[in-house]
């Protein structure tokens, strides 16, 4: 709601999330800012990117299940700076822990 994600009716705390955007956008023009409530299905995921306002995430095309997983994510493969139009060289290959 309004840019905020609860679990549970708790408000989760995400100091890494980016907001590159300062407009909320109703819930019935799209799902970015207002969004749920939901309940995630059994053996299933809701996945969000850290860069809420340019990810096209599970907001837009629903759950993941467990069957799908390949793996943990542990590196940057690529980013890309879409201002600049150029790679973020600097997190290119960064460990994610």
């Amino acid at each position: 709601v309004n840019k905020v994600v609860y679990v549970n009716g708790h408000k989760l705390k995400e100091p890494y999330i980016q907001h590159t955007s300062p407009q909320i956008i109703p819930a019935g023009l799209g799902p970015r800012d207002n969004f749920g409530p939901i309940t995630v299905p059994p053996h299933s995921l809701f996945v969000m990117g850290d860069n809420r306002d340019e990810s096209y995430d599970s907001r837009w095309w629903k759950f993941v299940d467990y069957s799908e997983l390949r793996g943990k994510a542990f590196i940057i493969y690529w980013s890309w700076d879409s201002e600049k139009f150029t790679p973020r060289w600097s997190r290119i290959g960064h460990i994610i822990h």
